[in-house]
C-alpha cells in the first residue's frame, strides 16, 4: 500500500511540474456578425453547387476548369502535400501499437576439446522481440489526434488551391473574351474609320472639305490602327496565362461564348455565421488549432512518466546439444524526467505560443472572409447598376455620332463635332465590356469568397480516427 502511494504522489508532483494549462487568449475568439452590411438576400435556402463555374453557360469554360483542376501545378502540389500528411498520420498512429521483430542467426566453426581432438560446431539462433508503450496518460493518443487535425488541415488546404484554381480560370476566361469584344470594337472602329477618311479625301479633292479634317481624319484612323495590335498582344498575354493555369505551354484558347453570353447569375448568399463552415481557408484554419492544441497536451505529457513493456522468445539449436534449447524474457521500464534544466518547460511554453498563433491566426482568417463577402456583395450590386448607366450612356452616344455625323455632312457642323462624338462612343463601347467583365468577375469573387459550394467531408476524414 505504501508504495502505492508513492507512485501516485510521484505521479502528481510530476503533473504539478507541469503547472496549469494554458488556454487559448480570449482576444482570439471569433463573434460573426447577425447580418451583412448589403442586402444581398442572405440565408438563401439554395445552396450554391461545387460546379458553380456551370451557372455561366458556357460548355467551353466548363472543360477549361475541368483541365485545370486535373493539370495545375499547384493542385498536385497541393495533392502531394496530403498524400505527405497522411503518411505522417500512419506513421504517428504506429507509435501506438506493439513493434515486433525477427532475428536469427547462425554459424560454423571448429575448436579442440580438453582431449586435443577437432570439435566441429554447427549452431543457429532465433528470436522474436517485441515492445509496447502503455499510453496511461495519452501522450502517443494527443499526438495521434495532432497529426489526424494536420491531415484535415492539408486537406481543406488542396480543397482551397482548387478552389482558387477555378476562380482564376473562370476570370481569366471573362478576360479574354472581353479583350476578343473590344478587338472586335477595334476593328469596327478601324473599318469605319477608313471609310470616313476615304470620303473627306474625296472631299477635300473635290474643295468641300479643308486639309485640317483630312489631316484629323488620317490621325484618327491612326489610333484605331494602333488599337488593334494592341488588344491582339493583350489577347495572346490572356491566353497564356490561361496555359499555365491549365498546366500546359502557352498556346490559343479554344473558342467560346462571347462575353454578352455568359450569364450573370444571381449568387445565393449565407449568413456570416454560416460561411465560417464553408470556406476551407477557415476550415484549415480551424484544424490548425486542433492540431497545435493537440500539441501542447503532448508536450505536457512529457512531464509524466514513459512505461515501456518488452518481451524477447527464441530458441539456440547446435549439433553438440541433444535438443534445441528456448529462451524468452519479459520485461518493463519506467522513464520518468527528474531535471533537464527548464526544457520541458519551454517546450510546454512554445507549444502554447504556437497553439496561440494558430488561434489568432484563425481569428484573421474569419475576419479576412466577412470582409471579403462584404466587398463582393459591394461590388457585384455596383458594378450592375454602372453597367445599366454605361449601356444607357452608349446608346445615347451612338446618338449623338449619328446626329453629327448628318450634321457634317450636310455642312451645319465642323468635323471636329463628328471627332468628339465617335471617341466619346468608342470610349462608351469599350466602357461597356470592361464593366460587364468587371461584374462576371464579382460574381465570380462572390462564389469564391463563399467557398464555392465546398463542405467539409463527412466524418472529416477518410482516415479512421
Amino acid at each position: 500500500m505504501m508504495r502505492r502511494a508513492s507512485a501516485a504522489g510521484a505521479v502528481l508532483l510530476l503533473a504539478g511540474c507541469a503547472g496549469p494549462r494554458p488556454s487559448i487568449p480570449q482576444s482570439a475568439a471569433v463573434v460573426a456578425p447577425t447580418a451583412w452590411r448589403v442586402d444581398g438576400g442572405a440565408g438563401a435556402i439554395q445552396a450554391i453547387q461545387n460546379d458553380w463555374w456551370e451557372s455561366f453557360g458556357d460548355p467551353a469554360l466548363n472543360a477549361l476548369v475541368g483541365e485545370a483542376l486535373r493539370n495545375n501545378v499547384d493542385v498536385m502540389v497541393a495533392a502531394s502535400r496530403v498524400a505527405q500528411a497522411r503518411a505522417q498520420f500512419r506513421l504517428v498512429a504506429s507509435a501506438a501499437r506493439p513493434a515486433i521483430g525477427v532475428g536469427g542467426q547462425g554459424g560454423y566453426g571448429r575448436s579442440l576439446n580438453a582431449f586435443g581432438v577437432g570439435l566441429d560446431q554447427v549452431d543457429g539462433t532465433a528470436s522474436v522481440t517485441g515492445s509496447y508503450e502503455l499510453d496511461l496518460f495519452g501522450r502517443l493518443a494527443e499526438a495521434r489526434g495532432a497529426a489526424r487535425a494536420d491531415l484535415l488541415a492539408s486537406q481543406a488546404a488542396r480543397d482551397t488551391v482548387r478552389l482558387a484554381v477555378a476562380a482564376q480560370v473562370v476570370e481569366g476566361y471573362i478576360g479574354l473574351r472581353a479583350l476578343e469584344a473590344q478587338l472586335a470594337i477595334a476593328q469596327d472602329t478601324l473599318a469605319t474609320r477608313a471609310q470616313e477618311l476615304e470620303l473627306i479625301r474625296h472631299r477635300a479633292a473635290a474643295g468641300y472639305s479643308p486639309a485640317l479634317d483630312l489631316a484629323q481624319a488620317e490621325a484618327e484612323y491612326q489610333v484605331a490602327a494602333q488599337l488593334v495590335p494592341a488588344t491582339r498582344s493583350a489577347i495572346t498575354r490572356q491566353e497564356n496565362g490561361l496555359s499555365l493555369l491549365l498546366g500546359k505551354a502557352p498556346g490559343a484558347i479554344a473558342p467560346g461564348a462571347a462575353i454578352d453570353g455568359l450569364v450573370a447569375v444571381r449568387v445565393p448568399v449565407s449568413l456570416p455565421a454560416q460561411v465560417l463552415r464553408q470556406r476551407p481557408d477557415i476550415a484549415e484554419a480551424e484544424d490548425r488549432v486542433v492540431a497545435a492544441d493537440r500539441q501542447l497536451d503532448v508536450a505536457r505529457a512529457s512531464f509524466l512518466p514513459r512505461i515501456q513493456l518488452s518481451a524477447s522468445g527464441g530458441a539456440v539449436a547446435s549439433n553438440i546439444l541433444p535438443n534445441p534449447v528456448s529462451l524468452f524474457s519479459l520485461g518493463g521500464s519506467i522513464l520518468a524526467p527528474l531535471f533537464e534544466g527548464g526544457a520541458l518547460r519551454a517546450r510546454q511554453s512554445i507549444a502554447a505560443a504556437t497553439r496561440d498563433q494558430a488561434a489568432f491566426a484563425y481569428r484573421k482568417a474569419a475576419l479576412t472572409a466577412f470582409a471579403e463577402v462584404e466587398n463582393a456583395m459591394e461590388s457585384n450590386q455596383r458594378l450592375a447598376q454602372q453597367l445599366a448607366a454605361a449601356e444607357q450612356q452608349r446608346a445615347a452616344l451612338a446618338t449623338a455620332r449619328a446626329l453629327a455625323v448628318n450634321r457634317y455632312r450636310a455642312g451645319y457642323a465642323p468635323y471636329l463635332d463628328q471627332l468628339d462624338a465617335e471617341r466619346s462612343l468608342l470610349s462608351a463601347r469599350l466602357s461597356v465590356v470592361d464593366l460587364r467583365a468587371a461584374r462576371l468577375r464579382a460574381i465570380v469573387v462572390l462564389y469564391r469568397s463563399l467557398g464555392g459550394g465546398w463542405s467539409a467531408p463527412v466524418g472529416g476524414s477518410a482516415v479512421a480516427p
